[in-house]
């Protein structure tokens, strides 16, 4: 009869403990979440991701074309940010609800090497070719998001050769690396175009993987530009907005 009043305290002992203990990380929280205030460096960073700004010319008259056009095309060196900005103004269009998807395409060209045979189905077939892509799209959403939306058929990534007999209505539409299709690739995509949708064609002539002849970017600005309706931007070393030794290489590259 005595040792039952012992464990009963024994016990009650060990509840008032951890019942302290508990008392005393909950007060400790709460001080931490009265005190916390998110320093304004963070706001800034937060608010920087949200929205774009050109920090050229240059990639202030393409922001200003792909809204003003139906069709942009996009034609400059390495780092000007045409294919960023491209996919950018795609998220912002979707988030604005005027468009209702997002259809991405890159020529598969391998850039001046074979990479031989790629195991796996077609989309692990196709990933190496298209992680440019999805690169950019991650920057611009959350990986949950990126994944969900394109679960959803929101955002397509497709190599040019699944383009064909297709009319891509309501859609923003992103043809990245044009300079590895030929001319009658692009005439091909350039006429995906349908009703209430953008398109934008990104890619450097100069930096073609196909033979100088057989690349048809080009050849298709020159004979677009004249269109009223049509927006042909030539980027140039001075809006190149990565490594400053990247303009000088190109220079005289």
């Amino acid at each position: 009869m005595a040792k039952r009043p012992v464990r009963r305290t024994a016990r009650d002992a060990v509840d008032l403990d951890a019942r302290t203990s508990r008392t005393g990380r909950e007060r400790k929280l709460q001080v931490v979440d009265s005190n916390f205030r998110p320093s304004p460096d963070i706001e800034r960073e937060q608010s920087f991701l949200k929205t774009i700004k050109p920090k050229s010319k240059g990639q202030e008259a393409l922001m200003a074309a792909i809204d003003a056009h139906c069709l942009t095309l996009a034609l400059g060196p390495a780092g000007t940010g045409k294919t960023y900005l491209a996919i950018a103004k795609a998220v912002e269009a979707m988030e604005a609800g005027r468009i209702g998807r997002i259809v991405l395409s890159r020529p598969a060209v391998e850039a001046g090497e074979s990479l031989g045979f790629l195991p796996g189905h077609m989309e692990e077939k196709l990933a190496p070719y298209l992680r440019p892509l999805y690169d950019a799209l991650s920057d611009r959403l959350s990986p949950k998001r990126l994944k969900t939306m394109m679960a959803e058929g929101l955002i397509e990534i497709a190599p040019v050769g699944f383009m064909r007999g297709r009319t891509l209505n309501n859609a923003f539409v992103v043809i990245d690396e044009a300079q590895n299709c030929t001319f009658g690739q692009l005439k091909m995509l350039l006429t995906r175009l349908g009703y209430s949708s953008t398109m934008v064609v990104t890619g450097d002539p100069a930096q073609t993987d196909l033979l100088p002849e057989l690349s048809g970017l080009a050849q298709a600005a020159d004979k677009l530009e004249s269109l009223k309706d049509v927006a042909v931007v030539r980027l140039a070393d001075r809006d190149i907005v990565r490594h400053p030794l990247v303009a000088a290489m190109l220079k005289v590259l």
